[in-house]
């Protein structure tokens, strides 16, 4: 949630930079069509931060799929991509308003944001066009990475450019100063200054990032360490779905020498790890839906207006193995009601949340 309202205060401040700073070097025409492309970016950042905030919750937090679904960044290392995505975010505005005017340093440096947040903007558009779960939102995730892409590949160019077309204009008396000007001037040695700086001011920065408690790797773990993402390497708990069973769909997120999970099911087209609990209940559900449906119906209808706001405030493993053991009278109970009313109650047991 930090980092969503980090992306929602970067918004405003950026609009503001854009009006305070607008140039007037450049012709009209040019200008306005400069000013609709960043305010288009500045729009795909906003669109990116609210499904963000839709789609926050860590892989390892139990949540109702109707709520909203995981997030594609990792909040344990997430302050180490906002950096470099804030810092990204500076070098193109200071590009875009300043250009070749900037002092050397902050020229260099600039370019070497640049490219950083190319490559991350890359990382980023990959990770968000996939997802398992919800693949209807990840199209709205896109503008801002792809933005990003197109706008600092233009920009890289134009500055380069007109830094060739300035050094080799430019003359010294020293000799050696001239030499290294000289080869500046190359157009095909310019990748080869950033590409220089580039290494150590990344390590630089991560360096920096360590002292505040990231890891030296975080930048791989915030796409990795998550769920559900093109480059998600993590198993999430199962959905509390607003149709099941909540309390024994939470339990199975207990500890498995506990819980004892058995297998993986489908739910409404969503994968979920069931145990026999959860089985038996659904079993025993799907028994009174048969056999008595009004009561079924005031049965479910008292069960989701108070099981499911219980079963939001079980998210540690602790509370699952609580909950799981507080159920089991009332696991044996549907057993033994299935025993007594099914002529195959393994059967129906087995069959629940089948793949």
């Amino acid at each position: 949630m930090t980092s969503i309202i980090f992306l929602l205060l970067l918004i405003p401040i950026l609009v503001f930079f854009i009006f305070k700073n607008i140039r007037q070097s450049v012709s009209t025409p040019t200008r306005i069509a400069e000013f609709i492309f960043i305010t288009l970016f500045v729009l795909s950042l906003l669109l990116f931060s609210f499904i963000w905030a839709l789609n926050s919750a860590d892989y390892y937090t139990p949540i109702d799929i109707v709520d909203g679904g995981y997030s594609p960044f990792a909040s344990q290392h997430i302050l180490t991509l906002l950096v470099f995505f804030g810092l990204s975010i500076w070098a193109i505005f200071a590009l875009w308003l300043k250009g070749n005017k900037l002092p050397p340093v902050l020229l260099v440096l600039s370019l070497v944001f640049l490219t950083i947040g190319t490559a991350i903007s890359f990382a980023v558009l990959l990770q968000v066009s996939s997802n398992t779960e919800a693949n209807d939102i990840s199209i709205f995730l896109v503008p801002l990475p792809a933005s990003y892409i197109l706008i600092s590949i233009v920009l890289g160019f134009k500055i380069v450019r007109n830094e060739v077309e300035i050094s080799s204009a430019r003359m010294y008396k020293n000799k050696f100063l001239n030499y290294l000007n000289a080869q500046m001037a190359k157009t095909s040695l310019q990748p080869v200054w950033v590409l220089a700086l580039l290494v150590p001011v990344f390590i630089l920065v991560v360096s920096i990032l360590i002292l505040f408690g990231q890891d030296y790797n975080s930048i791989t773990k915030v796409f990795t360490e998550t769920t559900t993402w093109q480059f998600s390497q993590k198993t999430h708990p199962p959905f509390l779905d607003h149709k099941g069973h909540y309390l024994c769909t939470v339990a199975v997120c207990g500890n498995p020498k506990v819980v004892k999970p058995l297998r993986l099911g489908k739910r409404h087209g969503h994968e979920i790890v069931v145990n026999r609990q959860l089985l038996i209940a659904n079993a025993f559900e799907e028994l009174i839906q048969e056999t008595a449906p009004h009561l079924h119906k005031m049965i479910r209808n008292s069960y989701d207006k108070y099981g499911y706001p219980l079963s939001k405030k079980i998210t540690t493993p602790e509370s699952s193995n609580l909950v799981y053991r507080l159920m089991k009278p009332l696991e044996y109970f549907f057993l033994l009601v299935l025993y007594c009313c099914c002529s195959k109650p393994e059967e129906k047991i087995n069959k629940q949340y089948s793949i």
